[in-house]
């Protein structure tokens, strides 16, 4: 594997994700940004926020797999959410625990952002998850 992730001394923990990604390989994977819409277009799990992320990360897993790469590859996520507050970090967490044994989530996650947003592309849309991965 060519990912190393570590949270060294001196950083805020516990935190949900390592602070450090350590990669070799000389593929780089850039997945753009993932919603909670099916193949066709279709809103899934509208209003529903932990719907949402659990949706985006399979979404972000089977582009993932599209490019020969996995979570266990993932350099970096980040996750934009639409009108955040931190009160809204249980339903958000809720998402990814609902597909971490499923897409087998590396737990702490690789090094995370996440960011709130006012508005994504659709009004529908309240969360969008971007990956980065290397592979040898």
């Amino acid at each position: 594997m060519p990912v190393h992730l570590l949270t060294p001394a001196g950083l805020m923990q516990p935190v949900p994700y390592h602070h450090v990604a350590i990669a070799t390989g000389n593929r780089h994977v850039h997945v753009a940004g993932q919603i909670a819409r099916d193949a066709d277009g279709s809103p899934l799990s509208p209003g529903d926020l932990s719907g949402q992320v659990a949706h985006a990360l399979r979404n972000t897993a089977t582009a993932l797999r599209a490019a020969g790469a996995c979570f266990a590859d993932v350099v970096r996520l980040t996750c934009y959410v639409t009108d955040w507050t931190p009160d809204k970090i249980g339903p958000f967490t809720a998402g990814i625990e609902q597909v971490s044994e499923e897409l087998g989530l590396p737990r702490p996650l690789p090094p995370a952002s996440l960011i709130g947003v006012s508005y994504l592309f659709e009004p529908d849309v309240l969360v969008e998850v971007e990956a980065t991965a290397v592979l040898d």
